[in-house]
């Protein structure tokens, strides 16, 4: 038998980060809305499956797709999923699990079809709309900051909030607790200005600066 998509371990630290449900009328209370945890399945089947929206299947019980899609929206509005970030890496930070030794930025491209808000013209996809998804992650490969772009957003950008914003997060003073030590960028991030911010953050910056007769040179 196939596992859950959203076992009980997964459901318990998402649930406590749900906003309440409104509250419904006593009279003509409508519809009763669908329940957050076959929500979140719909939506982890999507994104897993890679389907479109409105063919997730009725028979799984999770209502309809662009149902799924308005409670994945709302949640991403709330903050659900960076908070749920939060706590995955403050978990992995107390057992010691991060490797903070050394870190690598990078990007990569999404069509937008149709376009959505927040998309720009791909500058490698003959100007379509897409979004561009941006990640600092660990040694290990353990997303540390994420971010979404349009498309035509220069990487070099979102290098100084991801190192800003890498997880966990003191909530005192939301900064972050630890920054790795060394980070990794490939032509992209090619920016002195910003090689000299990350040693100012106590950060060794590892950013190509030109390329060499043989391969990529990482500049100091």
């Amino acid at each position: 038998m196939a596992k859950p998509l959203v076992s009980d371990e997964l459901w318990e630290l998402i649930q406590p980060l749900l906003p309440p449900p409104k509250p419904r009328r006593f009279r003509h209370p409508g519809r009763k809305p669908l329940d957050d945890r076959k929500a979140l399945t719909g939506i982890l089947f999507v994104l897993k499956t890679g389907i479109p929206w409105e063919d997730l299947p009725v028979e799984m019980g999770c209502g309809c797709g662009m149902s799924c899609w308005r409670r994945l929206h709302a949640w991403q509005e709330q903050g659900l999923w960076f908070n749920l970030l939060q706590i995955r890496l403050q978990h992995l930070d107390e057992a010691g699990l991060i490797d903070w030794s050394r870190a690598a930025v990078d990007s990569s491209f999404a069509r937008a079809f149709g376009g959505v808000e927040g998309s720009g013209k791909n500058p490698t996809d003959r100007g379509r709309p897409g979004v561009k998804h941006h990640a600092l992650v660990d040694a290990q490969g353990i997303p540390l900051a994420v971010d979404i772009t349009s498309a035509n957003t220069p990487e070099i950008k979102e290098l100084l909030p991801l190192v800003d914003s890498a997880g966990p997060l003191d909530p005192a003073t939301e900064e972050p607790k630890h920054r790795p030590k060394v980070v990794y960028g490939d032509r992209a991030y090619d920016s002195e200005p910003h090689r000299q911010k990350l040693r100012e953050r106590g950060i060794d910056p590892k950013l190509v600066k030109r390329y060499t007769e043989h391969g990529s040179g990482l500049g100091k």
